[in-house]
């Protein structure tokens, strides 16, 4: 099946209702351009380091601004409209870094919390601690939809191959990893991780990302883009603030990398020994 997709880079500010106004035109933009799927960056809402300013801004699925703009907007072009995140207020006063996917009815048609926390120590003194003010998902998600089988991921995940190996096997055709990857992380491993990513499973791989100098300091890598199932990138934008990716994918390219590399089919369960020297296996 052939259809276009978009891929929404922005630099989101700390300001829900600014980033509103961004999500609404770009959206508009992307669906002149003759986009039926429309994907966004991870914390579309707010990217906010800190966790008061955070919470000063947070709000229920519910009362949402990107929620009920996503929702509207949805409707109004009449596209699958992808939230790659926004920080979710829940219940027990815990926060959810959850992805939306919404219907040309306007509808959820599900709900994807990120499911690793980026806790980690780079150089030059840059540490995050992302377990410290989010709740972790539990649960991958695959969604089927009219145009093709969606695998979900936010940023981090894309580290972690075997969530992407147990979506493909669920019958992924298309996986997604919209992102706030920080540039020294991204310099380093952003397109050979998504690269490997689609090339190991077979899928395109659509990734949205933060890109340049945000409000509250940090400085995010961009270079969104858009991977056939043959690790080519297929469109792509630069590091410079907002872009607006575009392409055309065709899922027959799915199926003929499957028959030629038949990987999804052709693994098969083995055990690790521990070899220690002087010894014999364990």
């Amino acid at each position: 099946m052939h259809m276009k997709v978009a891929a929404i880079q922005m630099c989101s500010g700390v300001d829900p209702a600014v980033n509103v106004k961004t999500l609404e035109r770009m959206v508009g933009e992307a669906v002149k351009r003759g986009a039926t799927y429309v994907q966004t960056p991870e914390m579309t809402g707010a990217v906010q380091r800190s966790k008061p300013g955070l919470m000063s801004v947070l709000k229920n699925e519910n009362e949402d601004l990107i929620v009920s703009a996503a929702a509207a907007l949805s409707a109004h072009h009449e596209v699958y409209l992808h939230i790659g995140s926004t920080a979710i207020l829940l219940d027990d006063g815990k926060i959810a870094n959850r992805a939306f996917l919404f219907g040309p009815d306007g509808k959820i048609i599900t709900r994807y919390d990120k499911i690793h926390m980026f806790d980690v120590d780079l150089d030059n003194g840059e540490s995050w601690r992302e377990s410290s003010t989010y709740r972790p998902g539990e649960a991958a998600v695959v969604a089927d939809l009219p145009f093709g089988k969606l695998g979900f991921a936010i940023c981090y995940d894309v580290r972690f191959p075997h969530l992407f190996r147990q979506e493909a096997q669920a019958g992924a055709q298309i996986l997604t990893v919209p992102a706030a990857f920080t540039k020294q992380t991204g310099e380093a491993h952003w397109e050979v991780l998504l690269r490997a990513r689609a090339i190991e499973n077979g899928t395109y791989l659509i990734a949205a990302a933060q890109a340049g100098l945000h409000e509250d300091g940090r400085e995010t890598f961009g270079h969104s883009m858009v991977i056939d199932p043959w690790g080519r990138i297929v469109a792509a934008a630069n590091g410079e603030g907002e872009a607006i990716v575009v392409a055309d994918i065709d899922l027959e390219t799915v199926a003929s990398a499957r028959e030629k590399i038949p990987n999804l089919k052709n693994g098969r369960a083995f055990e690790v020994s521990m070899v220690t020297a002087g010894g014999s296996a364990n």
